[in-house]
């Protein structure tokens, strides 16, 4: 059989598996009941003391949210490389040290961006 043929049999399986369990959960499961008290804000089991004291998060904080997630996967990336490195070449180190300046290019942006002290103050 083609390593296509069963792929595509374990994908169908998964997703059979999935809508079945979905299905299942539907017919079987419970019914709740929409009411005034289920609807109402939960914040740690404590009625909201003021609402009209909410504010929105400021846009600056996605920026870092966004540049940490990048750098922490690229951190990860850069773990694996230096598992999968075992004889190390010079076309490995060449791809190394592209990496790595990407990373200091991100670095040079979020500096010049001044992306930290925007969200300090």
């Amino acid at each position: 059989m083609s390593p296509y043929a069963i792929f595509l049999l374990y994908a169908l399986a998964i997703l059979g598996f999935v809508f079945v369990t979905l299905l299942l959960n539907r017919l079987l499961g419970p019914k709740p009941v929409a009411s005034a008290l289920k609807l109402e804000p939960f914040e740690c089991g404590a009625t909201p003391v003021d609402t009209r004291n909410v504010k929105a998060v400021p846009i600056k904080y996605y920026a870092v949210a966004i540049v940490f997630i990048l750098f922490d996967l690229e951190t990860v990336f850069l773990f694996i490389w230096a598992l999968a490195a075992q004889p190390v070449t010079g076309f490995m180190l060449g791809t190394f040290g592209i990496f790595v300046f990407l990373l200091l290019l991100i670095l040079l942006y979020v500096y010049r961006a001044r992306l930290l002290e925007a969200v300090t103050q």
